[in-house]
């Protein structure tokens, strides 16, 4: 499931912009000691639901989907990451097995530090351990607002909130308006909690109104202002 690969010589340099930036010039030395980096290719998973978690991990390089397992076995995407975010932390925290699996959507890489290490050692650390507090705060408030819009929002709403979500969180092309984030039609329809017919006849109708243009997996926002409009009028 992990294909390790040789640490660089000053991994946790890479990761400034992340939470290890909270960490003291000392701290960061002697993680090098407890982390592992690891790469995991496309559509591969980092954990499954109902295996203990491996330790603490972060993703260095690409984007990951935490997913959740239906009726049906059915998918629903409960949560995008993007380098420098955190995965599989919950179950850790709460020393339970993992409620849901984090699979990659490209070719990435995680940094693993020893559960032991990072309980009896990082969360000493009072300025790392209130971010990650602050981070889980803010998570949970996003996912109760998100559960608001899966169960309350008609189809079209529903997809429109998505795109503007895969814009927020991963960007766009030089172009600023070609999503950075090419996701199936069936992600976003397990993104949108809808069937993937529903999904693409919506895409369908979106490109029609000239809101969006999509070739292949390239997706691009034509019409921003309308997008958030069908959004926000759900």
């Amino acid at each position: 499931m992990l294909d390790s690969r040789p640490g660089k010589e000053n991994p946790i340099q890479e990761l400034e912009k992340s939470i290890y930036k909270y960490l003291t010039a000392e701290e960061k030395l002697d993680l090098e000691d407890h982390l592992t980096r690891a790469s995991i290719r496309k559509n591969h998973f980092i954990f499954k639901e109902g295996e203990l978690p491996s330790g603490f991990i972060s993703l260095e390089e690409g984007k990951v989907k935490i997913i959740k397992e239906g009726v049906g076995k059915r998918e629903q995407i409960l949560r995008l990451v993007k380098p420098g975010g955190i995965v599989g932390y919950r179950a850790l925290f709460a020393n339970e097995k993992h409620i849901s699996s984090a699979v990659a959507l490209e070719d990435s890489v995680i940094n693993i530090i020893d559960t032991g290490y990072f309980l009896n050692h990082l969360l000493k650390n009072n300025e790392f351990a209130l971010y990650l507090f602050k981070k889980m705060a803010r998570e949970l408030g996003f996912s109760n607002l998100r559960t608001v819009t899966l169960t309350q929002k008609h189809i079209r709403g529903r997809l429109a909130e998505s795109i503007i979500l895969l814009k927020n969180k991963y960007g766009t092309e030089p172009d600023g308006t070609t999503l950075k984030a090419n996701l199936s039609r069936e992600d976003l329809a397990n993104l949108s909690n809808m069937t993937s017919p529903n999904a693409i006849r919506t895409l369908s109708n979106f490109v029609l109104e000239r809101v969006i243009d999509i070739k292949g997996r390239k997706l691009k926002i034509i019409d921003l202002n309308k997008l958030e409009q069908i959004s926000k009028m759900g």
